[in-house]
């Protein structure tokens, strides 16, 4: 091998290796501009949670406040059953607190899997304990088209140690907003649990979102849980000392 060919050779590789670090950087901005769209520094938030069943429907209000990863309070609203039932989340913990009874129920690790509220989210997604931005390697993978927009296809996987139960996710971008219509999740077996998508996107807090989330497990057929976002304000002035147990059992 001359010197020639192998300076030609090295000089392929390097702009070969450029390119995979681009576009790594590149994936990883976009999933960054997209969480940072949706999340705001602290937010405050009322919303309707609808629980499909093929027998039965069930409808639930909330209020919400958030401050980054950390910290978030839900108050249950409506219907009258469930009024002033309230959730906190305190960094991966989570507490309950339950009027009609007077008790405060701090929730076991082994709870983490299990339904929130009996909707399709898992307690462990009110938790969030990991971060789409830097719990995952991101990759784009390709183009597509979801509602007429144009969407970037990113691949995500989960960093070694990272606290993810997901094998792989895969994110749908669009390109002008940075808005995430579609989200799907698969286990460590690469089989694909469920979906998330987005939809009726509408300006509401000063930023163009999609003010509807449907959560669809793919097992179980006529399933689904639905978000319809009310209000939302973003970057609002809260503090840490708000999310307290006791702030939980009085804030309306």
């Amino acid at each position: 091998m001359d010197q020639k060919y192998r300076k030609t050779v090295a000089l392929c590789l390097l702009i070969f290796t450029g390119i995979i670090t681009v576009q790594a950087q590149d994936a990883t901005e976009i999933v960054r501009r997209a969480d940072e769209k949706m999340r705001g520094e602290s937010s405050q938030a009322e919303f309707t949670m609808e629980i499909i069943r093929p027998t039965w429907e069930r409808s639930i209000s909330m209020k919400a406040w958030s401050l980054g990863m950390d910290y978030s309070l839900i108050l249950v609203t409506a219907p009258a059953r469930d009024e002033g039932t309230a959730y906190l989340k305190r960094g991966n913990e989570i507490w309950n607190w339950l009027p009609d009874i007077n008790r405060t129920i701090k929730m076991p690790p082994s709870m983490m899997s299990q339904s929130w509220m009996g909707s399709d989210f898992s307690n462990n997604d009110l938790v969030e304990e990991s971060s789409i931005v830097t719990d995952y390697n991101h990759t784009l993978v390709g183009d597509s088209t979801l509602s007429g927009y144009e969407a970037y296809k990113i691949e995500m996987i989960p960093k070694p140690q990272a606290p993810v139960v997901w094998g792989k996710v895969v994110s749908f971008i669009t390109k002008d907003e940075y808005l995430q219509l579609r989200t799907e999740f698969y286990d460590e077996d690469m089989e694909l649990i469920k979906v998330m998508e987005g939809s009726e996107i509408k300006e509401i807090g000063g930023r163009t979102i999609p003010t509807m989330m449907e959560m669809i497990p793919l097992d179980k057929e006529g399933h689904k849980t639905v978000l319809h976002y009310r209000d939302i304000d973003f970057n609002i002035d809260i503090s840490e000392n708000y999310f307290s147990i006791r702030n939980m059992k009085r804030v309306q």
